[in-house]
């Protein structure tokens, strides 16, 4: 399908997007009229590529509760060129190719968009990526070094940072150690390389979709778990204490599910001096029940929004990492559509149709 969308002075004057109507419903894809002008600290970017992060699912749900801000727009990784930049901006200029991003970096904090459809507000935070131009603040895109690959760097958003970052910043994965990744879509994939390149010994992929699983082995799995064939618990446990040399406890235990029958699981699984990193959100009023003694004697569960990435410093680090790697994102991406495709993008990630990252292609 086509868009006509206008042009004045050679800047959009509206663009196609998909929009949250409402909750627990397909998005809506329609053009809006984007603001007449740039406020302070905003940047026009256009998007190039978008992918679809589960936390864009969650909110479709409903995770969080009732959303007050409908209708509204989605996304929060994606790469994009710089257009133009309102008042008191000072790190980007017209032409540059930047990551954008929902963890926030140096620059201006601008005051969140508001689109135009058709008389009625569509809302929009500090940076959206469902829709082809977007105001977003300067504080929210990080510049791209000359001829990075638009497609994966889109990843850099989230999928890649929050991977990386949570191996990184929080676990603190030491050499020799072991981790489970429970949950192997977009973000666990990245957990699987980024410890592979820590040096664990062992690095355990949990999924109830079979699909995903391969993929984890490419990426760096030891072993894979199928939780919809097996018990995954009873399998865990032959892996550490049958398969492992020593018969040891795993050191780190990450849960990207937000499940809180997973998380009690894996607290009581880990080493006495284990770590259990909380990466999936659970749903609003989803509380877990652990048994806390263990906590005064070395154990510890720690939560992570978006692995505490930097993007300032970590972006550029981990391409960097991945250049000298030899590290190819392209194999994380496993369909690829437009904007028109968006709600078979999701339906394919909720199915397990999709083993990896979908990406919308402007």
């Amino acid at each position: 399908m086509s868009y006509d969308l206008t042009l004045a002075d050679g800047m959009p004057q509206k663009t196609i997007a998909a929009i949250l109507v409402e909750q627990r419903q397909d998005l809506v894809i329609a053009e809006i009229g984007l603001p007449k002008a740039l406020g302070i600290g905003q940047v026009l970017v256009e998007v190039l590529y978008s992918g679809i992060c589960g936390s864009q699912l969650g909110e479709i749900d409903g995770a969080k509760g009732p959303d007050p801000w409908l209708p509204h727009l989605l996304g929060h990784e994606a790469s994009g060129r710089v257009l133009a930049v309102g008042p008191g901006v000072s790190r980007f200029h017209p032409g540059d190719e930047v990551v954008l991003h929902w963890r926030i970096a140096q620059g201006i904090e601008a005051k969140p968009a508001k689109y135009d459809w058709h008389g009625k507000v569509v809302n929009a935070g500090w940076v959206t990526t469902f829709n082809q131009f977007t105001m977003v603040s300067e504080n929210r895109i990080t510049k791209l070094p000359q001829g990075s690959d638009l497609k994966t760097a889109a990843l850099y958003g989230c999928a890649i940072t929050t991977g990386f970052g949570t191996i990184d910043h929080i676990a603190k994965l030491r050499l020799g150690e072991s981790v489970i990744v429970f949950g192997a879509g977009g973000i666990g994939l990245n957990l699987i390389q980024a410890a592979q390149l820590a040096g664990a010994q062992f690095i355990v992929a949990v999924d109830r979709f079979a699909s995903r699983l391969g993929l984890a082995r490419a990426c760096g799995a030891s072993h894979t778990i199928c939780s919809e064939s097996v018990d995954p618990w009873d399998a865990l446990r032959e892996v550490f204490y049958k398969d492992s040399p020593n018969g040891s406890a795993p050191d780190v235990f990450i849960d990207n599910t937000g499940h809180p029958e997973v998380i009690a699981q894996g607290y009581e699984l880990v080493a006495n001096q284990g770590r259990v990193v909380l990466v999936g959100v659970p749903k609003k009023g989803a509380n877990i029940s652990i048994y806390s003694l263990p906590l005064h004697f070395g154990k510890s569960i720690l939560g992570t929004t978006g692995g505490e990435a930097r993007p300032d410093a970590d972006i550029p680090r981990y391409m960097r990492l991945a250049r000298s790697r030899g590290l190819d994102f392209r194999s994380i991406i496993t369909e690829t559509g437009t904007i028109d495709q968006v709600n078979d993008l999701i339906a394919a990630m909720r199915s397990g149709r999709s083993a990896g990252r979908c990406v919308i292609k402007f």
